[in-house]
């Protein structure tokens, strides 16, 4: 067991709080969506974007210090 590589829970627990966070993942989808056929490069959704992981990882926050040694 001592020969295994260490599994990092961060990622799991990233799957596990994306459910929670539907709100502002629909939120860049619709984003993104909108701003499909600009060419410009003008627009963008890097604020939903952010938000979307920013809920994401305040959920890890409160769930992966308790997997750490």
């Amino acid at each position: 067991m001592a020969d295994d590589e260490p599994v990092d829970p961060k990622r799991e627990l990233e799957d596990r709080c994306k459910a929670p966070c539907a709100r502002p993942l629909k939120d860049y989808q619709a984003c993104t969506k909108r701003i499909e056929g600009d060419d410009s490069g003008h627009k963008h959704c890097t604020g939903q974007y952010f938000d979307y992981w920013h809920c994401v990882d305040k959920c890890v926050a409160t769930k992966l210090f308790s997997y750490l040694k």
